[in-house]
């Protein structure tokens, strides 16, 4: 949704506009470091309000030689950014000087961008996670869309951050391997489609190491829905909730 504001400028009016809500959003992502690089994970869902509307979006995506991005919110606006990076990217390569920027550098612009579109009153509705490998450095760092940055071993966006991150803080540990690693994810994104009603059982998951970015193919999980709190959810429940 945006609305149209006249701006005055001693010439004419020009419109200026504004999104005041996200159309079609993606929910969560978790990344962590492991031994060798990072990991990220994310469905592929993308909802309409609260209609599951499309299931084939991918929210993973390399950047440069170095880095990996992952996005919740606004699909729209994560197609801006990638633009935005396409453009820094090419600039950079422009160059020609044997030198690319690492992550640190991508995930330093992203927090700029935010931070700027926040202070136009024009904010991109999304949350980002940008991980990397460089010189041997594994660097995973977030930013939400209002700027706010800050770097961990491990990152989860949306509901991820109330029910993952729990999760992480228990399991993670500096030597994972690939696929403990990946089982790690794995449990986090099982935790979210029982969790999360916009969560859906497709998802990608991300690694990016010095030899490159790798992105799996779709695949689902195996559930259980036998849960005896599965059968009558609001039993016990309190008030008009």
């Amino acid at each position: 949704m945006t609305f149209t504001i006249p701006i005055d400028n001693g010439d004419a009016l020009k419109n200026s506009q504004r999104t005041l809500y996200p159309y079609v959003t993606g929910t969560s992502i978790v990344a962590i470091k492991y031994k060798d690089g990072v990991l990220m994970a994310s469905d592929m869902g993308g909802s309409y309000g609260s209609t599951l509307r499309y299931k084939n979006i991918e929210r993973v995506k390399a950047i440069g030689k170095h880095s990996l991005l992952g996005a919740s919110g606004e699909i729209s606006d994560f197609q801006e950014i990638l633009r935005y990076l396409d453009e820094l990217i090419l600039n950079d390569n422009m160059w020609d000087d044997g030198n690319s920027l690492g992550p640190k550098e991508v995930h330093n612009y992203l927090t700029r961008v935010m931070y700027n579109r926040r202070n136009k009153f024009n904010p991109l509705w999304n949350t980002l996670v940008l991980g990397g490998v460089k010189n041997g450095e594994s660097y995973l760092g977030m930013v939400s869309m209002i700027g706010v940055s800050f770097e961990d071993n491990h990152v989860a966006t949306g509901f991820g951050n109330h029910l993952a991150r729990p999760i992480l803080r228990d399991e993670w540990h500096a030597d994972l391997s690939f696929e403990d690693g990946v089982k790690l994810l794995e449990k986090c994104m099982r935790v979210l489609l029982y969790r999360d009603r916009s969560a859906i059982n497709k998802l990608q998951i991300a690694k990016i190491t010095e030899e490159g970015v790798t992105v799996s193919q779709p695949y689902s999980l195996k559930t259980f829905w036998e849960f005896q709190a599965f059968h009558n959810p609001t039993a016990g429940a309190q008030g008009s909730w």
